[in-house]
Formats: structure tokens, C-alpha cells, sequence
């Protein structure tokens, strides 16, 4: 089989680097076109165009795929399949009729939970206790085509986004290879979505990383875990914003806010349910420290409060 890629950051091309090793063809790869990073703000290739042209693969970078000037490459290359994981665009119905098996999609959740952008970090912000991957025949829905594998995993009590992100990369790159094994000998078997159960796990914004220390404090461990690597958890004390990476939640009382515990151990804060004792702390300008590390160079005095979001 011919197989187009599509795919954007690192989840993709883990999937794209299984793919080539199992000896698949692969003449195109579409990927998001290159973003300023870093400090000097260069243009730099996604994960996916980097491991494209280590293999010497022909790479397209549309800002959109709605008319034909924009579809022409992947028309072109007539693959089989179009093989699709955290690409970033809508694939408007004509480029989901280009292949003549399809669309495959490699999404980080079981579906129909957690459908959309941020899979991994919703379902450990919810404390769900298992996740996985589901590959997906894809329809003009978001995340809405039928199944053709599904696989789960546990998510670990200590998992941050990043941990459960490259098991699930890892595994996601094992089940595509296996499902375009299996389609070369004929259609998989899909299962439609049931209709029970259907989340969406809306896409990360920046202002969510503001700490409310009136919630439960089980519940901001998890938040934290959630957004490390990105966006983190950000608090304010003294006119000082904070960046907060890592916390445990423990039994204590007190004011939301307030500081109860200051030492090598952590910092623990009162919240509206129990303590959260913070581990990992940044402040501005430096970079993450272990909490005792941290206090030698910022103090925080028993007593003090963070503020609290209006």
C-alpha cells in the first residue's frame, strides 16, 4: 500500500517512524508549516517534517486544505491511505474521499471519551483511572468514525501529561502498524461509536493554569500533572506570579490560600478541601526547582496567602 502521513508534533511522528520501520511506503507527508521557538523566535519544522526529511520523504505544508491548489499534493500522490495523527487542520470531506481506503486516525483517548484537542490532559485533569488509543475511520465529525482498534492503558497515580503521552505515542505507533497490516487483506471490522459517554476534551487555554486554592486539593494535584509539560500551574504571592509544576494533596485546614508548611519538603497550602503540598516550583526568570532549592531563593513565610482568582 501507498500511505500519506499527516501530522504535526512528536505524538505523530512516533506513529510516522513505527510506520517507515515496518517497511510501509509513504511518498508524502503533510504536516503544519514551520513555527517561530525558542528564545530568538526562528522558524522551526514539527516533529513530523524533521523525521520526513531524515528519510528523504517528499513534505507538504498547506496552511489549510479547503480548495483544490491546497489538496493538489496529496491528490497527486493517489495514496492508498492517508494515515492521520494530531495534524492540526480539518479534512474537509473531498481530502477524506482522495484515499481509496480512507482515512485512519490515531487518537489519544478510548472513544467516545474525550474527543478533540487535549485528550491525555483531560482525561488526567479528571482523574480518570484509564485511557488509551482508538484507531478511527474518519468522518467529515470531530473524533465521530466508526472504531477499528481500541486499546486501553492505566494512568498511573504519579503520570504527568508528558509521561502518559510518549506510553501512549509508543502505543499508538503499534496499533496503526497493525491496522494497516491487517487492511492489507481486506477491511477491518468498525464499531460505531455508542452514543453514552461522549466527552469533549477542548483544547488547552493558557488562563486555565491560574491556581484556584478554594478547590479541592486532590483536585489541583491533578490539574498540575495535567499541564506539565505545558501550560503548568501559575499562582501570585507578593506581586510575584509563580509557575507551579508539581503538588500532592494531603489532609490539613486553613483559609484557601495560605501557606501552612514552608520546608525542604514542599510548600503546603490550605485549600478549600485539604492541603496541597507543592514540590516543583519557577520563579520568574529562573528555572524549575525542587521545593528546598526554590525556598533558598524565595522565601515563603507560614502564614502568607497566594492570591485567589477574582
Amino acid at each position: 500500500m501507498k500511505i500519506a502521513f499527516a501530522g504535526t508534533p512528536e505524538f505523530a511522528a512516533v506513529a510516522l517512524r513505527a510506520i517507515l520501520e515496518a517497511g510501509f511506503e509513504v511518498p508524502l507527508v503533510l504536516t503544519q508549516p514551520d513555527r517561530p521557538a525558542g528564545r530568538g523566535m526562528q522558524l522551526q519544522p514539527s516533529a513530523v517534517k524533521q523525521v520526513a526529511l531524515e528519510h528523504g520523504i517528499a513534505v507538504d505544508q498547506p496552511e489549510r486544505l479547503r480548495t483544490p491548489e491546497q489538496q493538489s499534493a496529496l491528490a497527486s500522490c493517489a495514496p492508498d491511505v492517508l494515515v492521520v495523527a494530531a495534524y492540526g487542520l480539518i479534512l474537509p470531506q473531498a481530502v477524506l474521499d482522495l484515499p481509496r481506503l480512507g482515512c485512519l486516525n490515531i487518537h489519544g483517548s478510548l472513544l467516545p471519551r474525550w474527543r478533540g484537542a487535549a485528550p491525555i490532559h483531560r482525561a488526567i485533569e479528571a482523574g480518570d483511572a484509564e485511557t488509551g488509543i482508538t484507531i478511527m475511520q474518519m468522518e467529515a465529525g470531530l473524533d465521530t468514525g466508526p472504531m477499528l482498534l481500541r486499546r486501553g492503558v492505566p494512568i498511573l497515580p504519579a503520570d504527568t501529561t508528558a509521561s502518559l503521552h510518549d506510553r501512549l505515542a509508543t502505543l499508538g505507533g503499534e496499533m496503526i502498524v497493525e491496522a494497516l497490516r491487517a487492511l492489507e487483506n481486506g477491511p477491518l471490522p468498525a464499531t460505531v461509536q455508542p452514543e453514552e459517554g461522549v466527552t469533549y476534551a477542548h483544547k488547552i487555554d493558557k488562563a486555565e493554569s491560574q491556581l484556584d486554592f478554594r478547590q479541592p486539593a486532590n483536585v489541583l494535584a491533578r490539574k498540575l500533572r495535567a499541564f506539565d509539560p505545558f501550560p503548568g500551574g501559575a499562582a501570585t504571592i507578593r506581586g510575584t506570579p509563580l509557575k507551579l509544576w508539581a503538588g500532592t494533596a494531603h489532609e490539613g485546614k486553613g483559609s484557601p490560600g495560605c501557606i501552612l508548611e514552608a520546608s525542604q519538603d514542599g510548600v503546603m497550602v490550605a485549600c478549600g478541601e485539604g492541603a496541597l503540598r507543592l514540590t516543583v516550583l519557577q520563579k520568574p526568570g529562573s528555572k524549575r526547582l525542587a521545593a528546598g532549592d526554590f525556598l533558598r531563593g524565595f522565601a515563603l513565610i507560614v502564614g502568607e496567602h497566594f492570591d485567589l482568582p477574582a
